[in-house]
C-alpha cells in the first residue's frame, strides 16, 4: 500500500503528516520551528522526525513553506519568517537524506491544493482559497492546475491595494488588503485607539495582555462600540477584496480560512454582502463563498496533495 509524507513548514512550529493516497492520516509530529536555530539544525530535526514516520512503501514528500521561493528548483528564497534560509536547497537536501522524490511549494498554494482535493474545494475546476490570519494570502487553481506565476509569486491577494493611502504594509505598499483586514491589521487599529485615548474597554484589557484581533471581536461582542468599529470595517476591506479576486477571476467557489474565520458565518454574510454590492459583471449567484473544511491540519493536507499531484504528473 503506498504512502506518502507530508510537511508543513511555518515560522512557529512545524508538521509532519504521513498519510495513506486516501487522504487517511496514519500519524503525525508536531515541533517548535524555533527558527534562531538556523537553517542546518532546523533541516536535521525534520529529517529526524520524518524518517520516524518513513515506511518502505513511502512513495513521496510534499511540502508547504512561506515564501518567496522557487518550486521548480525546490529552492527557498529568505523567507521573512525563517531568517537565514538564504536560497536553500531543501528539496535536493531532503531527497539526499530520505531517496524519495520531494516536492516543493508556497504554503499558500498547498492548502488551496489541500481544499481541492479532501476539502472544501471539492467537485470544482476554479477556486480561489484566502487565508485571514496574522497575514493575509492565497492560493488560485484554473482549470484543476494551480497558478504560479512569474517567479511563483501568483496569488498574493492580500497585496492587491484596496485604499491608495491606506497603512503602510509589510510589502511596502500602502493600502494593501492586509495591511486592512489581517488579524495584525486588527489589532494594529486596537492600539493606536487605545494610544489615541479612545473610549474602550480594550484601555483595560491591554494592562493584561497583548491585544489580539480576538480580543477586539470579544469586545465588540460585549458592545465595545470602538471595537465593533475596527472590526466590521476589516470585514468591509475583507469583502472589497474578495469581490475583486471575483471580478478578475470568476471562479465557481472562494474558500476563505485562517484564524479570522473562526468567527465563522459573520464574517461570510459581510463578505457576501459586500460581494453582492460590488461584483456587477460577474453572475455572482453562480459563486460559492464558502469556509475552509480542513481547519488546522490544511497545512499537512495541502503537502500531501502536492505530492499525489506531482506523482501523477510524472
Amino acid at each position: 500500500m503506498e504512502r506518502f509524507l507530508a510537511l508543513d513548514i511555518g515560522g512557529t512550529k512545524i508538521a509532519v503528516g504521513r498519510f495513506l493516497r486516501n487522504g487517511k492520516l496514519e500519524d503525525k509530529k508536531i515541533f517548535p520551528t524555533k527558527a534562531e536555530r538556523g537553517y542546518k539544525k532546523i533541516l536535521d530535526e525534520i529529517v529526524e522526525n520524518i524518517k520516524r514516520l518513513k515506511t518502505n512503501d513511502t512513495v513521496a514528500l510534499g511540502i508547504g513553506c512561506g515564501g518567496p521561493l522557487d518550486s521548480k528548483e525546490g529552492v527557498i528564497l529568505s523567507p521573512p519568517n525563517l531568517p537565514g534560509w538564504d536560497n536553500v536547497p531543501l528539496k535536493k537536501d531532503l531527497e539526499s537524506a530520505l531517496n524519495i522524490p520531494v516536492f516543493l511549494d508556497n504554503d499558500a498554494n498547498t492548502a488551496c491544493l489541500g481544499e481541492y482535493y479532501f476539502g472544501a474545494g471539492k467537485g470544482v475546476r476554479n477556486l480561489v482559497y484566502i487565508t485571514v490570519s496574522t497575514g493575509i494570502g492565497g492560493g488560485i487553481i484554473i482549470d484543476g492546475k494551480i497558478l504560479h506565476g512569474q517567479r511563483d509569486s501568483a496569488g498574493e491577494v492580500g497585496h492587491q491595494t484596496i485604499i491608495p493611502d491606506g497603512p503602510l504594509c509589510n510589502c511596502g505598499n500602502k493600502g494593501c488588503l492586509e495591511a486592512l483586514a489581517s488579524g495584525t491589521a486588527i489589532a494594529k487599529r486596537a492600539k493606536e485607539a487605545i494610544l489615541k485615548g479612545e473610549d474602550t474597554i480594550l484601555r483595560e484589557w491591554s494592562k493584561e495582555g497583548n491585544i489580539s484581533a480576538e480580543l477586539v471581536r470579544r469586545a465588540y461582542l460585549q458592545g465595545d462600540k470602538i471595537s465593533e468599529k475596527i472590526w466590521k470595517d476589516a470585514l468591509e476591506y475583507l469583502g472589497i477584496g474578495v469581490g475583486n479576486i471575483i471580478t478578475i477571476i470568476s471562479p465557481e467557489r472562494v474558500i476563505l480560512g485562517g484564524g479570522i474565520m473562526k468567527a465563522g458565518e459573520e464574517v461570510l454574510e459581510t463578505v457576501r454582502r459586500v460581494v453582492r454590492e460590488r461584483v456587477k459583471l460577474v453572475p455572482i449567484d453562480k459563486v460559492e463563498i464558502v469556509l475552509s473544511k480542513l481547519g488546522e491540519e490544511v497545512g499537512l493536507y495541502g503537502a500531501l496533495a502536492l505530492a499525489l499531484t506531482e506523482m501523477e504528473a510524472r
